[in-house]
């Protein structure tokens, strides 16, 4: 046919010969008409990005990493007529962002930022809620039994996805000395136990965990062995984190698709992500 580039394949599922681009162009289509219609909703998992965004802090003599500076350049005057525009300067480890798996020792000579396949920043996510057991307990520590019992319920961790851990810590960002909640000389915050991030990072297909939190180990992730050990098993197995999500009461236990969009970053150990889900209304 003339104007035809695309040379069509075609496999056999159940003795019906199917074509594979036709296939993967109703898949877009489907979604695209989703989109289109409200069947599929976008919700935003990211936390605005300010001067006044809550930031890691850790104790000296360690370097801590400096939040978002925004600094005039230019605001349709002299220095620059017909245009606005501003610099920046900001930690790769700032708000809503994404850890890669050189920031960590044990994934030294990993992957940086701008290395991460895209295929492995969108992915089925996984929503599991214990905002309830961190209101009673602020260092509330995500268990082994506690994933087994949402597998129970809502079958197995999807290869490839995303573990998202809701706390409903989003809801101190407004103030650092609530998100942070380190007024006694040590952090209390929600996290992952130990022997949990181990088993997620090398058992399951999970290949990222997302929180609610300004990083993704518990407060008192310095204190565990070994240190931080999200940090330290998910990085070191090539996986990733993503820190500070919000908005997830609006996604499912399952059946949303999560997007992860850091800046291509070369040489970089995190980027601040634009961080969304796909979720299907009801």
């Amino acid at each position: 046919m003339k104007g035809e580039h695309v040379k069509r394949k075609s496999t056999q599922l159940n003795g019906v010969e199917m074509s594979i681009e036709t296939n993967r162009s109703n898949a877009v289509q489907d979604l695209l008409a989703g989109l289109a219609s409200g069947a599929v909703d976008v919700v935003d998992l990211t936390q605005p990005l300010s001067e006044s965004t809550p930031v890691m802090r850790v104790p000296e003599p360690f370097v801590n990493v400096s939040g978002l500076k925004m600094t005039e350049i230019s605001n349709f005057d002299d220095r620059g007529p017909r245009w606005t525009w501003n610099h920046l300067e900001l930690g790769e480890h700032v708000g809503t962002h994404l850890d890669a798996p050189r920031h960590w020792i044990s994934g030294k000579g990993g992957e940086d930022v701008a290395s991460v396949p895209l295929p492995r920043l969108v992915g089925p996510a996984v929503v599991i809620d214990r905002t309830a057991k961190v209101e009673e307990n602020p260092d509330y520590l995500l268990t082994i039994d506690d994933v087994q019992e949402f597998i129970a319920e809502h079958g197995p961790l999807p290869d490839g996805g995303w573990l998202i851990y809701r706390t409903g810590w989003d809801k101190r960002v407004h103030d650092e000395s609530l998100f942070l909640n380190n007024a006694s000389g040590s952090a209390r915050t929600p996290g992952i136990a130990p022997e949990c991030a181990k088993w997620i990072a090398q058992e399951t297909g999970i290949l990222g965990i997302g929180v609610q939190t300004v990083g993704t180990d518990a407060g008192a992730g310095p204190t565990f062995d070994p240190p931080a050990p999200v940090h330290y098993y998910m990085l070191g197995a090539g996986k990733y984190g993503v820190t500070s999500l919000t908005n997830l009461e609006q996604v499912p236990a399952t059946g949303a698709m999560i997007i992860v969009a850091p800046l291509r970053l070369v040489g970089g150990s995190g980027s601040p992500a634009r961080v969304m889900a796909l979720v299907p209304r009801t």
